[in-house]
């Protein structure tokens, strides 16, 4: 999973630079889903649904209430004769991996731990700084779910507690071509960390094969299957339209930037861009300004009530270069702030796991839904607006002179290091 290690990121993204075009497909019935109080009764409904099969992947698999019932849904689909694959990331839940897994091996779930952490040397292994962040659910190749929700309850944050109010956070409910793609993605990312630890009984399972050649090109079949979209739609075909898009560290480098980038760059009206990571680099940063400056509305939601203080330092040190060039910035602060989501002019929009910033850009594994349809856009669109308007607009950074010098220094000190140390060079 390291093959973009030592590869300098480009100041522009274009075709041939580790980046996917995203492959529209029709035919599809999508529908957004806002928080774990939608998405969970929903995926947990298709699950209790299924016939044949299950994919699932989540950075966090928490063992709070929110999370039993959805261990509840896939146990009940395991003891019931469908095959149920689980992969988990090794650092998201490291501290509720051992009951997590417990639950679910107990009743037959194929679990896997993606990098797992179960060791104090593993900490110090190649790649670890590449975490599988995308939340994924496929059913019977019928249906799926894509977003940025963990299983872990709305109104709860590992590091600060419970509080009142959700976080505001999305998914997507699919049907029709594009849940196939996101079946390919999700066995083939459980295929990896299955061979990331268990290589050896894998190739004494090939060897004792009575057909070895046949089964080495299956599982190198699943292996390559994570390629994003679904084959261009027939000219024809019925809306929805929609693309599935992964960032991996093989093919697809930069394929969600550059999904961002492009509809950015083309924008007439509105752009809209909810996310509580935000440290673009300089070509994202560059589309924002200029869309701004030919008097597209430009609108930024990110996190007022904060989790990471060097997150929020992250996206504060680049508030003037911002605002001074007619993007408006609003922090968010009724309840924590999780969603990853896109809305550009009347029809372009996108829903998943990647934040904006270094790690979701150029390390993490991520996974996100581009749509091409007004109606879908129309329906998140009017969610951010509700946001927008229970948020408070940036009017007075005062971060200018030499206290405003030395942060953004500091802040971009720190991105390059971790970066170097993930094995990315190159200016970001």
């Amino acid at each position: 999973m390291s093959g973009a290690a030592g590869s300098a990121p480009p100041e522009d993204i274009a075709p041939g630079d580790g980046t996917a075009m995203a492959r529209f497909v029709g035919g599809n019935k999508l529908a957004l889903l806002q928080g774990g109080d939608q998405l969970f009764p929903a995926m947990c409904a298709a699950i209790a649904a299924a016939e044949r099969e299950v994919w699932f992947a989540t950075y966090i698999f928490h063992d709070d209430p929110a999370g039993r019932v959805v261990a509840d849904a896939l146990i009940a689909a395991a003891q019931r004769g469908v095959a149920v694959h689980v992969v988990i990331d090794g650092f998201g839940s490291k501290a509720t991996l051992p009951v997590v897994r417990g639950w679910l091996q107990a009743a037959g779930v194929h679990v896997e731990v993606f990098r797992p952490l179960d060791r104090w040397w593993a900490w110090f292994q190649p790649g670890q700084l590449r975490r599988l962040h995308q939340k994924l659910c496929a059913v019977d190749r019928q249906v799926a779910y894509v977003g940025g929700i963990n299983v872990i309850d709305d109104r709860h944050d590992l590091n600060h507690g419970w509080a009142d109010a959700p976080r505001l956070d999305f998914a997507m409910e699919l049907r029709g071509p594009v849940a196939e793609a996101v079946h390919a993605a999700t066995s083939a990312i459980w295929s990896r960390a299955h061979l990331g630890h268990g290589w050896r009984e894998e190739v004494r399972t090939l060897a004792r094969s009575a057909t070895p050649i046949d089964e080495t090109m299956r599982l190198v079949r699943r292996l390559r299957q994570s390629r994003g979209g679904a084959g261009p739609a027939p000219a024809d075909e019925a809306p929805m339209r929609a693309a599935f898009l992964v960032r991996d560290n093989l093919r697809q480098r930069r394929a969600i930037e550059r999904a961002y980038v492009e509809a950015i760059r083309s924008s007439r009206e509105r752009v809209d861009i909810a996310v509580p990571y935000f440290y673009p680099g300089r070509a994202f940063r560059r589309v924002l300004r200029q869309a701004a400056r030919r008097g597209v509305r430009v609108r930024l939601l990110l996190q007022g009530k904060i989790d990471y203080r060097i997150a929020a330092m992250a996206a504060r040190a680049l508030y003037d270069e911002l605002r001074g060039r007619g993007v408006r910035i609003y922090e968010y602060t009724p309840a924590w702030l999780h969603a990853k989501v896109a809305v550009v002019d009347d029809r372009w929009a996108t829903v998943g796991s990647s934040n904006i910033d270094p790690l979701s850009l150029l390390l993490n594994l991520e996974a996100n839904v581009v749509v091409d349809d007004p109606d879908f856009a129309r329906s998140l669109a009017d969610a951010l607006d509700a946001a927008f308007a229970a948020s408070a607009e940036v009017v007075d950074t005062q971060r200018s002179g030499w206290r405003g010098l030395l942060q953004r220094g500091f802040v971009a000190w720190m991105a390059s290091l971790y970066l170097r140390l993930a094995g990315i060079t190159g200016r970001y």
